[in-house]
């Protein structure tokens, strides 16, 4: 911080778009949606669980840079929520990360 912000009530915050976390969730997001709208039933609770962790990673960390200019304290909850949602995602059994791998080989063996 530079003295002009220790002037400030509020300190600067926000800009959470320059964030290779932001934009690393954006991804994550995008392909998240693609892949469930392709492969997985739309109206199914796993296509929903999964778009929504996706989801729920990229707003709180938005969330949690917005908030950082008051709570520090509340923008490491809301990126540990964030960390929490992505992991979702990719760790546990059936995330994402098996059924892309699952679906790549379904394809594959169906274009032999």
């Amino acid at each position: 911080m530079n003295s002009k912000d220790n002037n400030k009530f509020i300190p600067p915050h926000g800009g959470y778009q320059k964030l290779a976390s932001f934009q690393m969730a954006e991804i994550v997001y995008d392909a998240t949606a693609h892949f469930c709208n392709k492969y997985i039933d739309k109206h199914s609770r796993t296509h929903d669980q999964m778009v929504q962790a996706a989801r729920s990673g990229k707003q709180n960390i938005a969330e949690g840079s917005m908030v950082s200019g008051t709570s520090k304290e509340f923008e490491i909850k809301l990126m540990g929520v964030a960390r929490a949602s992505l992991e979702e995602l990719f760790i546990k059994e059936g995330g994402i990360r098996e059924r892309m791998l699952k679906a790549r080989l379904n394809e594959r063996n169906i274009k032999k």
